[in-house]
């Protein structure tokens, strides 16, 4: 029970600071790091559609029983996402935000979609730390609740990642 305790003190305390530090570092004064970054955001797209996939494969391979396949693509998606969350981080930490060129119904669409997913990136990094720590510890049956609302919650993120960053795309300097 105290190593429950402590899992959820950790996860509580990563899921508030992951975005206060985007949020600071977004907003805040760009570090000068004299390396061209301007790769990072296809790279985070990449990131995302990667994870989307393993996500998919992970839940192909649980409804086939294969639990193994499953770990593994779980996992794969896990460092992805944190691999993603370093590369996001550098990116907006060191450039400043690129504004959305476009007009009418594809600009009132790129915005819906943007705060979504925002506000689901927020949202979903208890979650997937929640189902991945319940997962390890063999909670198996919570693990399997959570994950009903994890998933497609992470998909969403991921994929509405993805479709963010390719209508923006045009827009990078």
């Amino acid at each position: 029970m105290a190593k429950a305790k402590t899992y959820f003190s950790l996860i509580i305390f990563a899921s508030l600071l992951i975005p206060l530090v985007v949020t600071i570092l977004y907003f805040g004064p760009k570090l000068k790091v004299g390396v061209d970054l301007s790769f990072l955001p296809a790279l985070n797209a990449t990131l995302n559609g990667l994870t989307a996939i393993m996500l998919t494969l992970g839940f192909v391979a649980i409804r086939k029983k294969i639990i193994d396949v499953h770990q593994r693509f779980m996992t794969f998606a896990m460092i992805l996402s944190v691999i993603f969350l370093v590369s996001y981080i550098l990116y907006h930490s060191t450039s400043e935000p690129t504004p959305f060129g476009g007009q009418g119904f594809v600009k009132y669409l790129y915005y819906s979609l943007l705060i979504s997913h925002i506000f689901l990136a927020i949202v979903i990094v208890p979650l997937v730390l929640i189902t991945y720590v319940r997962a390890l510890s063999k909670q198996f049956d919570k693990h399997r609740r959570i994950a009903k609302i994890t998933l497609p919650l992470w998909l969403y993120v991921s994929v509405s990642g993805f479709v963010v960053y390719l209508m923006i795309s045009p827009y990078y300097k």
